[in-house]
């Protein structure tokens, strides 16, 4: 597992405890590997980042120590012949103890050992501290007054138990402030409260996302910025599928075929009255304009004449098998299931409807019309298929076994949707944009395709962590990749991109390939 991915959540009993090695030294200096098995084995990777496994192979290399519990605490020994030093005296094995030091080896990184458990609790932050004094008091079904002053109360007697004077006195000051700062926050809930029983903050925030989705649409006068933008971009992104093409020639190879079984995905979609076929509208006036709400978002109304409220998005899907199903994650799929106003909508008779669904085939002039089969129940993955001709392309095929720690992976997509694939196409097609005028959501993606542009980008990179539920990889990615597949060496799809995580240094996660399996196996039962 990689330590930078998740830090496990431990709740100590009388023998429970984690063991925490913040590294010191090396590639992987300030981050923390958390170990709280029963036993496991450390590896340090080619780059000499250390990695944390369960079982032992002897195919490959880089073995430094093996960690086991104990009874309560956790013992250190060597593996494989390899050096081991525990405060300064090289050893064998040794019981690891509450801010013990150890060496892995002379290349190997320098590590400070923490065990936490009941004589040596996890620190908590002053932020950690109020955070749970203000949770207390926007959970608690006490009457306000009380769990106000019952939460002050728990915040000053921590605050005063692990604080110096000097910050007492500061704290003093900043609880004052806090209680105005509730009370007013109170007044906002209320507010808030008698707006949604009205559905005036529920199309508040419909309108919202909508107008924020009406931001993939290039206006004309956006476009002289956008090139310029992008020359830095394209030449950015040719550099990094070159240097995957130069530094191996089986990378090149997947990157080469795999590349027409990755589609560009575009939707919309809004919202439709339960029991008829009005859809969510603009509000314009006679000449055609959209009629503002207090706050400037658009009006949106069941009467309204103008045209369909409609949320826009891109991903990524690509082709499986030789049936035409595409695989994509769950929240490209059914977009709706993820937007926290579906609730609120669905109160006040409304319910979300797909408007428009296209994948883009690579080097294909016309859009496909596509449609959900099912999505999954426990993962972030749907499967689509393709709802009129059916385009005969050559689909990937899924890996029989997950990757390792430390394997190298291809991740395929369209990141940033429109604007990478605008990037690639070129100031004079930009210019050609500008001059028609087609700047719109859909026509830029025709334009697009119609020259042969919609290409998907391919970035390199290593596992870091494998579990039965994600995999975390540092190939680069961001909006618009979600759906991607994870292509190991053999061109085989591995993972199914689903989330970036840029504040652990730019890694992202993907589901398994074995939960492709398991929604295919309830398609076919079906």
């Amino acid at each position: 597992m990689d330590d930078k991915v998740q830090q496990p959540a431990t709740e100590f009993g009388e023998t429970q405890s984690v063991l925490a090695l913040e590294h010191m030294t090396g590639h992987c200096r300030g981050t923390v590997t958390w170990i709280w098995q029963q036993s496991v084995y450390l590896r340090l990777g080619p780059y000499g980042h250390m990695h944390v496994v369960e079982e032992f192979d002897d195919a490959r290399e880089g073995w430094v120590a093996r960690i086991q519990r104990k009874e309560s605490g956790y013992e250190i020994e060597t593996v494989e012949n390899a050096e081991l030093w525990v405060n300064r005296q090289q050893v064998n094995s040794s019981r690891l103890s509450h801010h013990d030091t150890i060496e892995f080896g002379n290349n190997g990184p320098m590590s400070r050992c923490y065990v936490y458990d009941n004589k040596h609790p996890m620190p908590e932050s002053v932020g950690d501290i109020f955070g749970d004094a203000f949770a207390y008091f926007r959970n608690s079904r006490q009457p306000m007054p009380k769990r106000l002053a019952r939460g002050c109360r728990q915040a000053a007697s921590r605050l005063a138990g692990e604080t110096t004077i000097l910050f007492r006195f500061s704290v003093v000051l900043a609880i004052v402030a806090l209680a105005w700062l509730v009370y007013q926050q109170g007044k906002i809930n209320t507010l808030q409260n008698t707006q949604i029983e009205s559905g005036v903050a529920e199309l508040e925030n419909f309108s919202s996302t909508f107008a924020r989705s009406q931001e993939e649409a290039l206006r004309p006068e956006d476009l002289q910025a956008l090139s310029q933008e992008l020359r830095g971009q394209l030449a950015t992104q040719a550099e990094r599928v070159t240097d995957i093409e130069r530094r191996s020639e089986a990378s090149a190879k997947v990157v080469a075929t795999s590349m027409p079984s990755v589609l560009f995905l575009q939707g919309a979609w809004g919202f439709k009255e339960k029991d008829g076929e009005r859809m969510l509208r603009i509000v314009v006036d006679a000449d055609g304009k959209p009629i503002p709400m207090p706050s400037g978002l658009p009006s949106l109304s069941l009467d309204g004449t103008g045209p369909v409220a409609e949320r826009q998005f891109t991903g990524t899907g690509f082709i499986i098998g030789d049936n035409g199903l595409i695989v994509t994650n769950k929240h490209v799929g059914v977009p709706w299931d993820y937007d926290a106003n579906v609730k609120m909508m669905l109160a006040q008779g409304l319910e979300p409807v797909m408007t428009r669904f296209i994948a883009y085939i690579p080097g294909l002039p016309d859009a496909v019309p596509v449609a959900l089969v099912r999505s999954s129940d426990t993962a972030d993955i749907a499967l689509l298929r393709q709802t009129e001709e059916v385009f005969q392309t050559k689909g990937l095929r899924l890996a029989g076994a997950p990757p390792a720690p430390g394997d190298e992976i291809i991740l395929m997509g369209y990141p940033t949707g429109l604007r990478s694939m605008l990037a690639q196409a070129g100031e004079t097609f930009i210019e050609e944009l500008r001059e028609t005028g087609e700047t719109g959501f859909w026509s830029v993606a025709e334009r697009l395709a119609l020259a042969g542009r919609i290409m998907p980008l391919a970035s390199r990179g290593i596992v870091g962590g494998v579990s039965r539920e994600t995999i975390a990889y540092d190939a680069e990615t961001t909006h618009g990749g979600s759906g991607g597949p994870v292509l190991d060496v053999n061109g085989d799809v591995v993972a199914v991109n689903t989330a970036i995580l840029p504040e652990y240094g730019g890694s992202n996660l993907g589901v398994p390939v074995a939960k492709v399996r398991e929604l295919l196996d309830l398609v076919a039962t079906n």
